[in-house]
């Protein structure tokens, strides 16, 4: 007999948007020593935690399987029978970056995830289970400001009419500069997402100006943003609306819903329709050898 794992593992950037762990890896370990039934009956999971290096090599020997996530967040790893299906595993996850983030680390962090007993079901000549996880928003902000990486997602919709805006750009930049820090795009639902990394910034850090007048040092900017629809601004703003509070020193997981007025903007007409709207109105005349001439 063997054991077959599939799942999933994602991260929530904002209540609205999800993001898969693409490219990281889970790992399966056999437990270390006895478990309390009680402890685990409550609740599968832990809060989640980085594990020290040497705690990670000292329980290398109980290494059972590992795997790399799709760019999904899909998992499927599977083992030989080794252990009893009753006994509780530990899941841990390993992740050298993280989307948007500018450089990899030197060599991979690793997360605890969770203890737990899986629900085995017999299939034919295996143990077949799943397991899905997604990292709560504040865990996943602790680990993004880890990698110097920041994820902004929202909805942008019409001031007027609060209709969801599709395919119109987003711009984030810092208000201490003015520089960009990133663009995305709204899909169908007008909901859209940005990265920028540490790179973005003054150097690794960046000054900022205290309210009470003195500088000090914050390791995030404060953001304002710029929308564009076609090409053409939508909305405008400046600095000063970086002062609001959840712009503030923007958290490494940060939900912004946006609205903008954009202009109508009327189709120009192609070739063959503007010539035949001249001709009909006289201001195409015919020239010598079937040439046509506009005056």
């Amino acid at each position: 007999m063997s054991y077959l794992l599939i799942g999933n593992i994602s991260a929530l950037i904002c209540e609205e948007c999800m993001e898969p762990l693409a490219d990281a890896r889970i790992r399966i370990y056999l437990p270390e020593g006895p478990h309390d039934p009680d402890v685990l009956a409550r609740g599968i999971f832990k809060d989640l935690h980085q594990i020290p290096g040497t705690e990670v090599r000292a329980k290398s020997d109980r290494l059972l399987a590992e795997a790399g996530l799709d760019s999904d967040g899909n998992f499927s790893l599977s083992w030989d029978e080794l252990h009893l299906f009753t006994e509780p595993l530990e899941l841990d996850i390993c992740l050298n970056s993280v989307p948007g983030a500018r450089n990899t680390r030197d060599g991979r962090a690793q997360y605890h995830l969770s203890t737990f007993v899986p629900h085995w079901k017999r299939d034919r000549d295996k143990y077949l289970a799943a397991f899905a996880y997604v990292v709560p928003a504040e865990k996943w902000s602790a680990i993004r400001r880890d990698f110097g990486a920041w994820a902004v997602a929202g909805t942008v919709r019409h001031a007027d009419t609060g209709e969801a805006l599709r395919t119109v750009r987003v711009e984030a930049y810092n208000a201490l500069n003015d520089q960009l820090l990133g663009r995305g795009y709204t899909n169908e639902l007008g909901k859209y997402k940005l990265y920028f990394s540490r790179d973005k910034l003054t150097g690794s850090r960046m000054m900022q100006i205290i309210r009470d007048g003195r500088y000090g040092i914050s390791d995030s900017p404060d953001v304002y943003f710029r929308i564009f629809d076609r090409g053409i601004p939508v909305l405008e703003e400046d600095s000063s609306k970086a002062q609001r509070p959840e712009r503030l020193r923007i958290a490494h997981c940060s939900r912004q819903n946006l609205q903008a007025r954009p202009a109508t903007q009327p189709r120009k007409p192609g070739t063959f329709t503007g010539w035949i709207n001249g001709f009909i109105s006289g201001k195409v005349r015919p020239q010598h050898k079937g040439r046509y001439v506009s005056y």
